[in-house]
């Protein structure tokens, strides 16, 4: 099966918006389902589309790109997969082979635009500090639509040009380059879980920090159980709040009849 140019923009608009909706709205950004499902409707083949779709959301249970960390793209692995495997015939395994280092790349492509868009946010400032507000929105636009490319160009020739195409542009990165991306994309998280702090009480409540902590880095507890353990502090700690407030309104109300 030969793609129709229409098809082509199709799939590599439905790539663009994918990643403009992961920086907005982000109702359907981690959804790699419904990516799969509307690659397959471009193609006609909503089935297939709907297989590889649930196939790479089950790869990808339990990814989650935790403060500024970037991910494997499994929507666009979906998106490439779907249609390798529809246009050749040779089913998802075929697609997978491709549509996975894509998706990987797509890690690569993710830190060199966060990098890119710190000198757009520094520009942006420094307009904003002259009150050249025009010009700070121009160049705001500049990092919004520029963020789609990531995603857009490696499905673009991915499905244009192919298996080959990819394996050459990830054997032309220099070791130093990939290393470098990947020193950067270690310190990330890091550095997104100092910026949460920053707007948390932690003075106030560091004693649930420190029991987080703990769980994590001493006993081994994995993601979920902090998660819940943390659920469940938050909880208690909701529910002593709101009885505090009651008996503030109690005594409050009290003085008033007094008086």
């Amino acid at each position: 099966m030969e793609l129709s140019i229409i098809q082509i923009i199709l799939i590599t608009l439905l790539a663009y918006v994918k990643v403009i909706e992961w920086g907005t709205t982000q109702i359907t950004a981690f959804n790699t389902v419904i990516y799969g499902f509307l690659t397959g409707l471009i193609l006609g083949d909503v089935s297939t589309g709907l297989a590889v779709g649930a196939t790479l959301q089950l790869m990808s249970l339990g990814v989650v790109a935790v403060g500024g960390a970037s991910m494997p793209d499994y929507p666009v692995a979906a998106i490439i997969t779907t249609t390798i495997a529809v246009t050749t015939g040779q089913g998802i395994a075929a697609g997978l082979a491709l549509g996975l280092p894509v998706g990987m790349l797509g890690v690569q492509l993710d830190i060199i635009w966060k990098l890119f868009n710190g000198f757009i946010t520094r520009k942006a400032m420094e307009y904003a500090r002259r009150k050249d507000f025009g010009k700070m929105l121009r160049i705001t636009l500049v990092s919004t639509f520029s963020m789609g490319l990531t995603a857009a160009v490696p499905v673009f020739l991915s499905i244009t040009l192919g298996v080959s195409v990819v394996s050459q542009l990830l054997e032309f990165l220099p070791e130093w380059f990939t290393s470098g991306l990947q020193v950067a994309g270690g310190m990330l998280p890091a550095v997104g879980i100092a910026m949460l702090l920053m707007y948390m009480p932690v003075k106030k409540l560091w004693s649930y920090l420190a029991i987080g902590f703990v769980l994590s880095a001493y006993l081994g507890t994995p993601v979920l159980g902090v998660a819940i353990i943390g659920a469940a502090l938050a909880f208690e700690f909701y529910k002593r709040v709101i009885n505090n407030s009651g008996d503030n309104q109690q005594v409050i109300g009290v003085d008033m009849e007094d008086e």
